[in-house]
């Protein structure tokens, strides 16, 4: 199940809830109580080398950042 971080824009406490995806945009209630939270944008990072991967750990095909991108 999807881990959601929000914000607590009364306290600043910053928490996660699991919920499914479905759910994503509704409202979370802070653990103090306060109703005015705010979702924060997660950033997810992916790590190893699956089937079909580079040894470099660049995406096989050239994507952003193997070079396709100039990056």
């Amino acid at each position: 199940m999807p881990r959601y971080e929000f914000r607590c824009r009364a306290c600043g406490d910053t928490f996660e809830v699991n919920r499914p995806m479905v759910e994503a945009g509704a409202p979370a209630a802070c653990p103090q109580g306060h109703a005015d939270t705010v979702k924060l944008l997660s950033a997810v990072a992916v790590t190893g080398r699956g089937a079909g991967g580079s040894a470099g750990g660049a995406p096989a095909g050239g994507g952003c950042c193997g070079g396709a991108c100039g990056c």
